[in-house]
């Protein structure tokens, strides 16, 4: 009996000295057009808690600085905008979770964050689907001097860009009843022929959406060389860049195409996926590093930025990155509703 009360004191003290790093939302959340009129926040998350991870071997604890994070945004969409325009916007925190992973083959393990956050238009009861970021950022340990500091910022600014670029982005999507806003996903899909046919339809798709419709583009076509390999695009009877095409369609397979060429898009119960890594689908500079972009709000707000604008196929199915530039290889999604790549691993 002493012994069991000797490791519960123990625990108890252990949990107590347990260090917090703690994720403030320092950054405004004006809406510079004024055209929005209410922001509420949903967290939507089964579990509250966000994660303890290892820092040079001691644990940290990864929290909200102020626990009632819808109170804390909404407030604060109240102090930063008083003028307002008539757009009634729906954030909804899905996920958020941080954790130490070891993946195969490798020295050590990575510190990670898994976040899925999403946005909508309220207007008479029906939602209007704007946009979604979904992705797991990792942690390099070789360049990060302390990763619960480093990931506590990057949800911090990945929250707070995804909410301003969420007031004046266009919806993408049919409308969605009240009772269905939490599994929009499911609803949404249900309007894609690519899921419900039973074979895809032969062709060129210009970007993710036409693919998802199964609304090939008839003025483009494939050209292969002698060892059956695809290397241009023709429209009509001109050769154009491949970075217009997202995909095309033969014999019955779908081929994405990427950086380092076109990996066959597979299907399963989560939808449509490659099998990649980051390091072959970031984008890189003329410099060589990691391809960011130059928009207001730095790293985070240009890789929100291009995740927006992710419909085109520009930089030849490239994707402005985050976090570390892992050769982890595994299965990519494409995500249904944005043509953004949903990262796994």
């Amino acid at each position: 009996m002493m012994k069991k009360l000797l490791l519960f004191l123990l625990f108890s003290v252990s949990l107590i000295a347990q260090k917090t790093e703690t994720i403030n939302f320092k950054q405004n959340i004006k809406d510079k057009k004024g055209l929005t009129k209410s922001l509420t926040f949903i967290d939507n998350r089964q579990d509250k808690s966000i994660g303890i991870i290892d820092d040079k071997g001691e644990l940290v604890e990864v929290k909200f600085e102020n626990q009632d994070v819808k109170s804390h945004i909404e407030n604060s969409f109240l102090e930063d905008n008083k003028k307002t325009g008539n757009k009634d916007i729906v954030i909804i925190l899905e996920e958020l979770k941080v954790y130490n992973e070891q993946d195969q083959d490798k020295e050590y393990p990575y510190a990670k964050t898994k976040i899925k956050i999403s946005s909508f238009l309220k207007r008479n009861n029906n939602y209007y689907f704007i946009y979604r970021f979904e992705n797991v950022i990792v942690c390099n340990p070789k360049s990060v001097a302390h990763a619960p500091k480093y990931l506590a910022e990057q949800i911090s600014e990945i929250i707070t860009e995804f909410i301003k670029a969420s007031y004046s982005n266009t919806i993408t999507s049919y409308s969605i009843p009240e009772n269905e806003i939490h599994n929009y996903k499911g609803y949404l899909n249900k309007n894609y022929k690519a899921f419900n046919n039973s074979e895809l339809r032969e062709g060129v798709y210009t970007d993710f959406k036409s693919f998802y419709n199964q609304e090939p583009n008839g003025d483009y076509s494939i050209g292969k060389n002698k060892k059956g390999k695809v290397v241009r695009l023709m429209h009509k009877d001109l050769q154009t860049s491949l970075s217009e095409m997202f995909c095309y369609v033969e014999g019955g397979k779908a081929y994405k195409l990427t950086p380092v060429g076109f990996d066959e898009m597979k299907k399963d119960e989560n939808g449509f996926y490659i099998y990649s890594s980051r390091a072959n689908l970031f984008a890189e500079s003329k410099t060589g590093g990691v391809l960011v972009g130059a928009v207001a709000g730095g790293i985070v707000g240009a890789v929100i930025g291009a995740a927006i604008d992710s419909g085109s196929n520009k930089n030849s199915g490239a994707v402005n990155g985050m976090g570390f530039k892992s050769t982890i290889e595994a299965n990519i999604y494409i995500d249904s509703l944005t043509g953004a790549y949903v990262f796994q691993k």
